[in-house]
């Protein structure tokens, strides 16, 4: 966009040259009328702004995103109640256990457990973009690491801070935690989600599940005096100390964690034995914990019957748990508090969201659908916030509880309800059951889930095959975890893995491309007619591949330049501030150890040589016999960059100004081949690439670019029996179809590209043509004028 007058004037004053470019315009172009002229605007600031600006329509699908029940509300169906209605039942005799147990780890009384896991079911599925993932205070693992942070939390806050009680730490790190996601996930930065990779959920995954099973050792055993919030190595050896302290809480622990194996191993073998009844025994195995809590609750009424104290019973037991909502009330927040918690903030925002995602997205696409992750964010934030008005501390998804739902044939997010309900039964039928659940029979509980989420060994030598140096940050996490604690496994990992992305990045190498004749057949038909090869009828197809077969290709195959003095490099992992020198520095050490400089006698005097370029030894003759080819093109493969920035374009500037003095008083011409970003070309325009400047016309006199042409507007095929590619006459563009027969597009045909941009290219074949068009363009203008100077020379004398 040309500058307007005040913007000429402002730009004098502060003595910006805007014409700094010298563009040509006076491009060569078909002296035809079918022929469509394109001429490429470039985008501006303000079309960089306009993209961020709120429109009506866009407003409206905001709002409609926020609640993604309203997409299919209306479309509800008895067919979708009864899956949702047996799916949420599924999970509600899951949830109980589960979410008393795993309250216990939080430092906090049962009841916070079911008070978590009805607000998680009871907000969810309005705001869910996932009908398979739940919210709650049980899980397999993210809701135990969960509650084992919040537990450490508490801990470690009211050593300072003993007058601050748990719930109180428990619901203001719940609404703080819920409004920072809650405000992510309003203005769609779920992609913050992304920096958290494969390797660092994994490795918090088994380092915690380990962590966590071992704590809960001593609570199976009946041992007391364990320090369990300590790193995991001192909880093995305190645990192997008290095993002679071991009590009869052992017998309900030991024999309830053998039990749900068993029960497991059985329904396994036996849903493979009998197909046909896959699904009972999914089910049987489904609810293995609600049957064992519920068997083990009956033995320990039996033998602890006539008690009333918890504290007196044979074994530990759970205790009184008080009835319905009795912690319900605004969450308690103060600047004490606030600044207690402050520190741990970005742990507990961490693991809220890191299965949270990784768990949604993954179902996801096992049942054909796509998450949101904002809206996710949205969902989970949402309930962190009002979660604690009626006793919730932080929770998010459950990885065994969304596989449950899954298998159980849940249809919508609505069967949330249902698990809802049965937890608000729970809460006011169930109480007086609860006060005998055995302690020990929760960790048995505990362990079994925790257990699974090890990673297998094959999975960490898949790892291997792929990435080996990922395995060594997935250990390290496992090791940090286990000799400290779960939060510094986390911190370790992701840092490790951003700072190997940008190892990585900056350490990346280019790659020089040659060509090769590709010929395509199958092995009967190799060498025939029919089929494209050496003596076939059919045309050759030629490939650009890495000439040092980084890429795997077969390393017996030559590769030949694409033209004397013409090389191709391809930028391997984008291109910005942080690999463009290594870049720069392979193409400019590789242009100029294979094509020599122009003038092999450049320097008149030895004193005007560079020390870095000192010639011959003192009294030899300079080798006027290089052998090596000018330098006439760089080719850059811009097909895996997208964005580039003020430095690497900085760097090709001065690789170009470095390559001219190289080449001078030839001209060396860039080519860019698959510039995919309007940004990246007005970037590269700016810094004088693309297009032909003023101060080269001179040398191009018999300049004819080479552009990609495709058909514009109407395309309907037509038969013509003219022989060509394109009819410029009519706009037909002509492909071979049989013998005297071509198919055509009636209309008009444009430039892929602008005209304006003639050093832009589609690819890296159409660059190599233009490129080697320039060159023989060029040679044939230096022969010319050469026979020009040879004819003066020899007319000269006679009229003189």
């Amino acid at each position: 966009m040309a500058p307007t007058a005040a913007g000429r004037t402002a730009a004098k004053v502060l003595g910006i040259n805007l014409d700094y470019r010298n563009e040509h315009q006076d491009l060569p172009v078909p002296d035809t009328d079918s022929v469509e002229p394109y001429i490429e605007e470039e985008p501006t600031v303000k079309d960089w702004l306009l993209q961020f600006k709120p429109s009506r329509n866009g407003t409206q699908r905001y709002l409609r995103s926020l609640f993604p029940f309203w997409s299919w509300i209306f479309h509800y169906n008895f067919t979708w109640l009864a899956g949702d209605f047996i799916a949420g039942v599924t999970v509600g005799f899951v949830v109980i256990p589960q979410g008393m147990a795993y309250a216990l780890l939080a430092k906090l009384p049962p009841e916070y457990g079911l008070y978590t896991s009805f607000m998680g079911f009871l907000l969810y599925w309005a705001f869910a973009t996932s009908k398979d993932i739940t919210i709650g205070a049980c899980g397999i693992l993210t809701v135990a690491v969960m509650s084992t942070i919040v537990g450490n939390i508490v801990i470690k806050v009211q050593d300072e801070h003993p007058d601050l009680g748990a719930p109180e730490i428990a619901s203001a790190l719940s609404v703080i935690a819920g409004a920072v996601l809650l405000f992510i996930g309003l203005i769609r930065a779920g992609w913050i989600v992304e920096f958290i990779p494969l390797v660092a959920i994994t490795s918090f995954m088994t380092g915690a599940a380990f962590s966590i099973g071992c704590g809960q050792v001593p609570a199976l055993m009946g041992i007391t005096g364990v320090n369990t919030r300590g790193p995991t190595y001192l909880v093995i050896i305190d645990t192997l100390k008290g095993l002679p302290k071991t009590k009869l809480d052992a017998a309900m622990g030991l024999t309830a964690l053998t039990m749900l194996y068993a029960i497991r191993i059985i329904c396994n073998v036996m849903s493979k034995k009998q197909p046909h009844r896959k699904k009972m025994w999914f089910f049987i195995s489904t609810l293995r914990m609600a049957f064992v809590i519920l068997l083990y609750i009956l033995i320990s009424w039996l033998a602890n019957r006539h008690v009333k104290d918890a504290k007196k019973a044979k074994f530990k037991i759970l205790g009184k748990v008080p009835r319905g909502f009795q912690h319900a009330g605004a969450p308690k927040m103060n600047k004490e508090l606030l600044s207690a918690i402050a520190p741990d903030l970005p742990v507990t925002i961490i693991v809220l969201i890191l299965e949270h995602i990784a768990i949604s997205k993954s179902f996801g696409r096992i049942n054909n659908y796509i998450i949101n992750p904002s809206q996710e964010l949205v969902a989970v934030g949402f309930t962190n916030l009002l979660g604690p008005f009626l006793g919730a501390y932080p929770a998010t998804g459950s990885f065994s509880r969304t596989a449950i739902k899954s298998k159980a044939g849940v249809r919508t997010p609505l069967a949330g309800i249902f698990t809802a309900v049965i937890v608000l039964l729970a809460l006011y039928a169930l109480t007086s059951v609860f006060f005998y659940i055995p302690s020990s029979s929760l960790a048995a509980i505990i362990i079994h889930a925790v257990g699974d989420l090890i990673t297998p060994p094959d999975v960490i030598y898949q790892f291997w095959q792929t990435s080996p140096l990922e395995v060594v940050i997935f250990f390290a996490g496992v090791l940090l975890t286990i000799f400290t604690n779960i939060e510094n496994g986390i911190y370790l990992t992701i840092v490790a893995a951003l700072v190997l992305l940008l190892w990585r990045h900056l350490k990346s190498h280019g790659a020089f491309l040659g060509k090769v004749s590709i010929y395509r057949a199958t092995p009967d038909s190799f060498g025939s007619k029919d089929a494209y090869g050496p003596g076939s009828e059919k045309k050759v197809r030629e490939a650009f591949l890495p000439t040092n077969h980084s890429d795997a290709s077969n390393p017996f195959i030559s590769f030949d330049s694409p033209y004397p003095g013409i090389f191709v490099y391809r930028f391997s992992e984008g291109f910005t501030y942080l690999n463009q020198q290594r870049y720069l520095d392979e193409l400019t050490a590789h242009v100029q150890a294979l094509a020599r400089p122009t003038r092999l006698d450049r320097y008149e005097k030895l004193g005007d040589r560079p020390w870095n370029d000192p010639g011959p030894r003192r009294g030899q003759p300079i080798n006027l016999e290089d052998n090596r080819p000018i330098l006439r093109a760089i080719i850059l493969d811009f097909s895996s960059v997208n964005h580039v920035d003020t430095s690497s374009v900085q760097g090709l500037i001065d690789v170009r100004r470095q390559l001219d003095r190289y080449a001078s008083p030839e001209i060396v011409e860039w080519h860019f081949a698959a510039v995919n970003n309007r940004w990246a070309k007005r970037a590269l325009t700016a810094a004088g690439f693309g297009y032909l400047s003023t101060d080269h016309v001179r040398a191009r006199t018999h300049w004819n670019p080479v552009y990609s042409y495709a058909v514009v507007g109407d395309a309907t095929p037509v038969v013509n029996e003219k022989v060509g590619h394109v009819d410029v006459e009519t706009g037909d563009d002509i492909q071979h179809v049989g013998a005297g027969q071509q198919i055509g597009f009636k209309g008009k045909v444009s430039t892929v590209l602008g005209q304006n941009r003639p050093f832009f290219h589609i690819d890296v074949p159409a660059a190599v043509e233009a490129a080697i068009a320039g060159a023989e363009n060029k040679l044939a203008q230096t022969s010319s004028m050469s026979s020009v100077e040879a004819r003066a020379e020899v007319v000269g004398p006679k009229i003189g």
